[in-house]
C-alpha cells in the first residue's frame, strides 16, 4: 500500500529565507506488514525539491498584482506589447482594468478573420456578407475601426486601447504594422496576446517584430 508524506517548512524558521523555502517530500514510501520477511519490506526513498515562493504565494498572488505600476509605465513608454498570460486565462483581465480605470476605451478584436490589419484599421475596407448560394454576392464598405472608434471616445478619455486576441496567427508584416500603429494614431496603445506562459509577462510588441526600439536608428 502506497502512501506518501510531505513536510512543508514554514518561513518562521531562521534558517529560512522569506524568498527560498524547502518543500520536503517522501515518495514511493510503503508501509511494511506485520510479521513480513526482510525481502518482502520496502525501503522509503527520500527526495528533497528546492522551490522558490514569492510573497504572492502567501497573500493570493492571482488577487494581488505588485508589477501593475510597471504595467502601466510600459504601455505609457512603449504604447505597443505582445503579451503571454497563463492558459488558464482571467490574469489578463487585471491588467485590462487597471487601463480601464485610467480612463482608456477598448476595441476587441480577433486576429482570426481580422483581414489585412492596416486596411481594416486605417482604411475604407470592403466586406463581403455570406450569401448562402442564394443571395446575390454584395460587397459593403466599412469605415476605418480605429478611426470611428477615436472619433467616438468622449472628450474625458485618455485613449484607445486595441486589443487583439489570438495575435500568434499573424504573420511579421502585420505584427511589425501593429507595432508602429501608434506613431500613426498618437491616442492608440495596442496590446497583442502573443502566445501564453506560466506567469502573465509582457515584452515591446517590436521586439517581437523585430524592429528596432524606440530611440534606435
Amino acid at each position: 500500500m502506497a502512501a506518501a508524506a510531505c513536510s512543508f517548512q514554514a518561513a518562521l524558521l531562521p534558517s529560512i529565507s522569506h524568498k527560498q523555502l524547502q518543500l520536503h517530500c517522501i515518495t514511493n514510501a510503503t508501509i511494511p506488514r506485520k510479521n513480513a520477511s526482510s525481502t518482502a519490506r520496502a525501503t522509503y526513498k527520500k527526495s528533497i525539491t528546492r522551490c522558490s515562493v514569492s510573497l504572492e504565494d502567501f497573500i493570493g498572488g492571482d488577487l494581488v498584482k505588485f508589477d501593475l505600476g510597471q504595467w502601466l509605465s510600459d504601455v505609457e513608454e512603449h504604447k505597443a506589447l505582445a503579451i503571454y498570460s497563463p492558459h488558464e486565462g482571467g490574469y489578463e483581465g487585471r491588467y485590462l482594468n487597471r487601463l480601464r480605470y485610467q480612463g482608456y476605451y477598448f476595441l476587441d478584436l480577433s486576429a482570426r478573420g481580422l483581414g489585412d490589419p492596416e486596411t481594416t484599421l486605417t482604411k475604407f475596407h470592403p466586406v463581403c456578407p455570406a450569401h448562402v448560394g442564394k443571395q446575390p454576392i454584395a460587397r459593403w464598405y466599412f469605415p476605418p475601426e480605429v478611426d470611428y472608434r477615436l472619433s467616438l471616445l468622449p472628450p474625458d478619455a485618455k485613449g484607445l486601447i486595441v486589443w487583439i486576441i489570438e495575435a500568434k496567427v499573424l504573420s511579421k508584416a502585420e505584427l511589425q504594422f501593429l507595432a508602429i500603429l501608434p506613431s500613426l494614431r498618437p491616442r492608440v496603445r495596442v496590446i497583442a496576446e502573443c502566445g501564453n506562459w506560466r506567469k502573465f509577462i509582457w515584452k515591446p510588441l517590436k521586439e517581437i517584430a523585430g524592429l528596432p526600439a524606440t530611440g534606435e536608428q
